[in-house]
């Protein structure tokens, strides 16, 4: 087990299957291994923070999964057998678990949320927080090292319950009562995906004024019977679509499990997601931060970068895959007097410098109801600010997987050599700069006419995997870049093409 600990590492996150009941998917995060992780963790926390274990104080917190409880008390075993307090939030959100480490009364010396995410019912998982932050990659690798080697014996706790929730719903009251003078004549349609996001549409918009009638989905179900709870999955987004456009709502907003992801809807049913959500998360604060830079994920469009740049004035730097890259190069230029203030994945994960580079999809929303309620006012909706966004003919994603049992060669050798055929062809032109996996541009014929996008050839961040993105402004030209590049990868042993 010492050595199978560390395939829980996902990034900066730990995840793992918490329950039988997927055939061939065996129980891997088990409540002794929990313990484990919590105990090393207190560890880690007393050298980050420069406290004896027994000085500290930590908040823990979960999402609706089924196997929050469990997971809970053998977080409190590892916890109390170091000797340090732990204090209880119960349901929760992700952001709000971090607020509780700067939040005025509690400021906890760290915080931990049970979390997979938008993840199976039987997948759960563990996010961890100090008044920093979330920790990066090599804190987790520490913490599951150290994880590793502890003989787990304890089993006495004991836990106080703290009404975190109770305070952050009412930050973020606060925060839409600065912008308008209440919600009362809002129709605003939240879809929860029965994760931990009801309280958003109960908690903070019901209680302004708005009407919140038509929400759906707001009650906690680790089963997710209804739809996954995922901004990006096509039936939970055409589920919240459907309902707003039939009850005539003025807004639609649905979170992922944890709240840490958020996207909207405009009155006529269409989504903001992917790259119109990084556009509008822009559009909100770019008159505040003239000439800033918004710093995205690998995978957004030509499109979005000539909007940032040429509509509203920004800068644009398009970085790497994965949310916690993406916040930590923000912070990085923010720390060299540069203004990033804004970090963001077309996942939704969006991180402002004004809001502790938090990825917080309950800010997001927040930010998207005054607008909308500001906007109503002068005759106008929510899309008017991203109405000069264009937007690909085709967007397509394919997924190459590597067979080979040594992937990361295989993986390095098909990027050399991708690398190596654009800058050779006619047709292609290479993307720099360029932080991940080889992006290039290209024009080709489709028929009588030039199509011209891009394609971002990369490695998985975790699995044995190529993705492929392409976009093209003219249909028909996403199948052709497919197939030239299958066609090129075929020779290279390992891959499935």
């Amino acid at each position: 087990m010492s050595q199978n600990i560390f395939k829980l590492q996902n990034g900066s996150d730990i995840r793992g299957i918490a329950i039988e009941g997927v055939p061939g998917e065996e129980m891997n995060l088990d409540d002794n291994i929990v313990a484990r992780i919590a105990s090393s963790y207190v560890h880690w926390l007393s050298l980050k923070v420069n406290k004896n274990p027994v000085m500290l104080n930590i908040c823990i917190g979960h999402d609706s999964r089924i196997t929050a409880d469990r997971m809970s008390a053998a977080l409190k075993k590892g916890i109390c057998m170091m000797g340090a307090k732990v204090e209880d939030a119960g349901l929760a959100s992700t952001p709000a678990m971090f607020m509780s480490t700067v939040m005025p009364y509690y400021e906890f010396d760290g915080a931990i949320m049970i979390t997979a995410s938008h993840l199976p019912f039987n997948r759960n998982g563990l996010k961890f927080f100090t008044a920093e932050g979330g920790l990066d990659k090599q804190d987790i690798t520490s913490i599951l090292t150290k994880a590793a080697k502890i003989n787990f014996i304890g089993e006495w706790y004991e836990s106080q319950p703290v009404n975190l929730m109770q305070m952050y719903a009412a930050h973020l009251r606060q925060l839409i009562s600065m912008e308008v003078p209440g919600l009362k004549g809002m129709k605003i349609v939240v879809d929860a995906g029965n994760g931990a996001g009801g309280f958003f549409a109960t908690e903070v918009l019901g209680r302004l004024g708005a009407d919140i009638s038509d929400s759906q989905f707001l009650e906690p179900d680790g089963n997710f019977p209804n739809h996954q709870p995922n901004p990006e999955n096509k039936a939970a987004m055409a589920s919240i679509c459907e309902k707003v456009k039939a009850c005539g709502a003025d807004l639609g907003i649905i979170f992922d499990t944890d709240v840490d992801r958020s996207a909207a809807v405009t009155p006529s049913g269409r989504p903001i997601a992917r790259n119109e959500i990084v556009a509008l998360a822009a559009a909100l604060k770019a008159e505040s931060h003239p000439g800033g830079t918004v710093v995205t994920d690998s995978i957004t469009s030509n499109e979005l970068h000539d909007f940032l740049e040429k509509e509203l004035g920004l800068k644009h730097l398009r970085y790497k895959r994965g949310y916690r890259n993406v916040i930590n190069k923000a912070q990085e230029l923010a720390s060299e007097g540069e203004d990033a203030f804004l970090a963001i994945e077309t996942s939704g994960h969006a991180a402002y410098s004004d809001n502790y580079y938090l990825d917080d999809g309950a800010y997001l929303a927040v930010l998207i109801v005054c607008a909308a309620a500001k906007l109503k006012a002068e005759g106008k909706t929510i899309d008017s600010l991203i109405e000069k966004l264009a937007t690909p003919a085709e967007s397509e994603e394919i997924r190459f997987n590597i067979t080979a049992e040594d992937f990361g060669p295989v993986g390095d050798q098909a990027l050399t050599e991708v690398k190596f055929w654009a800058e050779n062809a006619d047709v292609f032109e290479l993307e720099e700069p360029n932080y991940e996996g080889v992006r290039v541009n290209y024009a080709v014929p489709v028929g009588d006419k030039t199509a011209k996008g891009w394609f971002l050839l990369r490695k998985s961040l975790h699995d044995p995997v190529l993705p492929l993105n392409i976009e093209s402004d003219t249909t028909g030209g996403c199948a052709v870049i497919s197939e030239a590049i299958k066609e090129f990868l075929g020779h290279i042993e390992g891959i499935e093409v």
